[in-house]
């Protein structure tokens, strides 16, 4: 940029100017985004500038762009007049919501058809929404940025399959890499003349040619992205009687994935459909989609699978952020943000952090982040009715949009913040998620629990340390020293948490309220 040029006049592409540049980003409240792909259009409006952003609004219609392209070459008539018209509505919900202008890309179908073009130039005259067409690698790169939303620094490869492309991306310290492009798409394959055995033969070999191309190692992760991988993810948890329902993060093995395409090969479509809550339209592509995921996992022989609800929705937004937003844990930075808007004192959650962390001393970073994060979630339920509250936190913790998080840490995180509002978790309807926990975890989460449920009664401010926690193992002794500033606060309900705590870690209890450097009066349970 020259001296002279004014940064307003720049022509940023389709991702608009940066919004986490300055400090004014903290006022920006939503951000909207539109992506018209082959199968289906949809909009997404994130809530917040934050890392790890909510979603306040998440619309889609099954248009079926692409269909008959490979025939015709022009996009499918009655899903332009579709897409036009969920795109127009899309426009409207914008400008009520005071997000314009909004973030608008096109994919494989918009830039294969001959009048893909023709329907930007609508789309811009008829909705004022600048529609940005970009090629396959752009698609995969925007894609594996999504998976770095949700995973930082994550490495392996990233598969995006959508209605007439499928795309490889791939990951190596939390930066994409090599990426390729093909015609994978379950509406490109409905196309294919000779039945499933011909479809298996065009996918053997495409597959087989990405591998080339991408000259990928055997035993890396393999993260997928796209609707219909998470509807066979979806299948999976049904044949499985999976307990936990939430797509993100959910792990699939090989075996796992060649059960359940036989499983989707000998079905009736209609009744998994209706078990399994899927679309029609969507339904209607699983079956040639499980073909193309059997393939991939034969030919590329990932060490596991994750499912990624994060794609190229997600890529956009992680597009403008800055590298210093985009390496921090977006786990922990939307329990801030979640802390900040809901918790009666923000803030303390730090404090409370401090407070527990004693009681964990062989706790590595991953179970640490868990520990702050229940520290940070301890009271933003508050306002649920007392019966029901620590359900609501455990409902919170284990289906709320939280990325960075492995389906047994939600179990965990959840459990902790029930026993932080309940003294018998153990009885309740979500007793069969607890069963992805052994026992040592359950113990953990309990002490957790109580610990938040005793330093929850010690409140002073937002910054002050009400007392602190000393822990031996091997004496199994437990202290609580409290500033004689706490002393009125430790009253018969602190005391009774406190020999819970002393319970739950079958522990010797010692209270002393210091009164000066060195002394201390003590109380022992």
């Amino acid at each position: 940029m020259t001296q002279t040029q004014e940064p307003q006049t720049i022509d940023w592409g389709p991702f608009g100017r940066p919004l986490f540049d300055d400090a004014a980003a903290k006022g920006l409240s939503r951000v909207g985004v539109i992506d018209v792909g082959s199968n289906s259009v949809r909009l997404v409006v994130f809530d917040g500038a934050a890392r790890s952003p909510a979603y306040f609004y998440n619309e889609k219609i099954m248009c079926a762009l692409g269909a008959g392209l490979t025939q015709t070459g022009h996009l499918n008539p009655e899903g332009r007049v579709r897409a036009l018209s969920a795109i127009r509505r899309f426009a409207a919900l914008a400008e009520g919501m005071g997000i314009l202008p909004l973030t608008a890309v096109a994919t494989a179908a918009v830039r294969e058809a001959s009048d893909g073009q023709a329907f930007r130039e609508e789309v811009l005259r008829e909705t004022g929404i600048k529609l940005w067409i970009i090629d396959g690698k752009e698609e995969a790169r925007l894609s594996a940025q999504g998976v770095l939303l949700g995973w930082p620094g994550s490495y392996g490869l990233v598969c995006d399959i959508g209605g007439s492309s499928m795309e490889l991306a791939d990951l190596a310290d939390g930066r994409v890499g090599q990426r390729v492009t093909s015609a994978l798409g379950p509406l490109k394959l409905m196309e294919i003349k000779g039945g499933r055995k011909a479809v298996k033969a065009y996918v053997r070999e495409t597959m087989a040619q990405l591998h080339e191309e991408m000259g990928f190692e055997t035993g890396m992760r393999l993260f997928l992205v796209g609707g219909s991988w998470r509807a066979i993810a979806r299948v999976d948890m049904e044949r499985r009687a999976y307990p936990l329902t939430v797509l993100h993060e959910y792990r699939m093995s090989a075996r796992q994935i060649s059960k359940t395409a036989e499983y989707i090969h000998k079905s009736d479509l209609q009744d998994l459909r209706n078990r399994c809550n899927i679309s029609d339209s969507r339904m209607s592509l699983v079956p040639l989609a499980s073909i193309v995921l059997k393939e991939l996992m034969r030919t590329f022989k990932p060490k596991d699978v994750a499912v990624s609800s994060y794609g190229i929705r997600e890529g956009m937004l992680y597009e403008q952020m800055p590298r210093e937003l985009r390496e921090r844990d977006p786990l922990i930075e939307a329990c801030r943000f979640v802390e900040a808007k809901d918790a009666r004192l923000p803030g303390f959650g730090r404090v409370l952090y401090d407070f527990v962390k004693p009681l964990f001393p062989r706790a590595n970073w991953q179970r640490k982040r868990i520990i702050k994060a229940a520290c940070l979630l301890h009271d933003v339920s508050w306002r649920a009715h007392p019966d029901y509250r620590a359900e609501v936190t455990f409902d919170n913790a284990t289906r709320a949009n939280l990325g960075g998080l492995k389906h047994y840490e939600r179990v965990l995180l959840g459990l902790a913040l029930m026993n932080r509002y309940s003294s018998k978790p153990a009885n309740s309807r979500f007793t069969p998620l607890f069963a992805m926990l052994d026992e040592a975890q359950i113990k953990e989460a309990e002490i957790l629990g109580k610990a938040m449920r005793l330093g929850a009664m010690l409140w002073l401010t937002a910054d002050e340390q009400p007392g602190a926690l000393k822990w031996k193992p091997k004496t199994r002794e437990l202290t609580l020293r409290l500033t004689e500033h706490a002393r009125p606060l430790f009253g018969e309900v602190a005391e009774a948490r406190f020999a819970a705590l002393v319970l739950a870690l079958d522990a010797t209890g010692d209270v002393q309220f210091v009164q000066s450097a060195g002394k201390a009066n003590r109380t022992t349970e």
